[in-house]
């Protein structure tokens, strides 16, 4: 057997690991890209759903003064558990306590002159019932009313009526884009809802009509959403 020197045996090898090393990576660089990811277009949908409340909430308290601390609360508490029992007479729901306070009101010389007093309460009922609560209230001795609040009991699902709308509203949106450029639209790919609660964001009053009790008219508030959506073009 023939011998290789040993200068030839380490070129040989430097030749190999040379041919080696140019070859890493060269398969991966020349494999195609089988999943790009398709085409898109983003549009972004509003939709509105104009509603009639049914609800109403109240707010009705008491302000009372007197030249000590203890009768101006006494006197308040005596007139305040009277409009309590006076709303719930009436129909009013889910009673709670706003705030309750005490201070005292003090002369240009900063000498305290007297106490006054405060408790308010809210309650809720029907929209066609908000009057009678308030008038209720007042008989029974509030002198401090403030609302109505109105609200839609079924607000929930009036909200994903108007998420549908947005989405419809986006595809429109979406097709208007593809008559112009030349493409298809195709199915949704990607949608985000752009807020989590359903947000009544104004509110029309109708014009109340004059009556012996307090009149509350329901108008209308809009219920809406706004939605971003991706779709495949076709």
């Amino acid at each position: 057997m023939k011998r290789l020197s040993l200068p030839l045996v380490l070129a040989a090898l430097a030749v190999a690991a040379v041919a080696a090393f140019a070859g890493v990576g060269r398969p991966e660089a020349a494999r195609g890209d089988t999943g790009a990811t398709p085409d898109t277009v983003t549009t972004v949908g509003h939709g509105a759903v104009t509603v009639v409340p049914d609800q109403a909430s109240i707010s009705a308290g008491v302000h009372t003064q007197a030249t000590s601390a203890a009768d101006a609360l006494s006197q308040n508490a005596k007139s305040m558990n009277a409009v309590v029992a006076a709303l719930k007479q009436a129909g009013g729901k889910d009673l709670q306590t706003q705030q309750v306070s005490l201070y005292p009101q003090s002369d240009e010389g900063g000498n305290v002159t007297g106490y006054t007093a405060d408790n308010s309460v809210s309650a809720s009922t029907g929209v066609a019932d908000a009057g009678s609560l308030v008038d209720a209230a007042v008989a029974a001795g509030a002198n401090t009313v403030n609302g109505p609040t109105r609200s839609v009991s079924d607000q929930d699902a009036r909200y994903r009526d108007a998420l549908k709308q947005a989405v419809e509203d986006a595809r429109a949106k979406a097709q208007a884009l593809a008559d112009a450029g030349g493409f298809g639209v195709g199915p949704v790919s990607v949608v985000t809802e752009q807020s989590s609660a359903p947000q009544p964001v104004f509110e029309r009053a109708a014009a109340a009509k004059a009556a012996d009790s307090t009149p509350i008219e329901p108008g209308t508030q809009d219920v809406t959403a706004d939605v971003t959506v991706t779709f495949r073009i076709r």
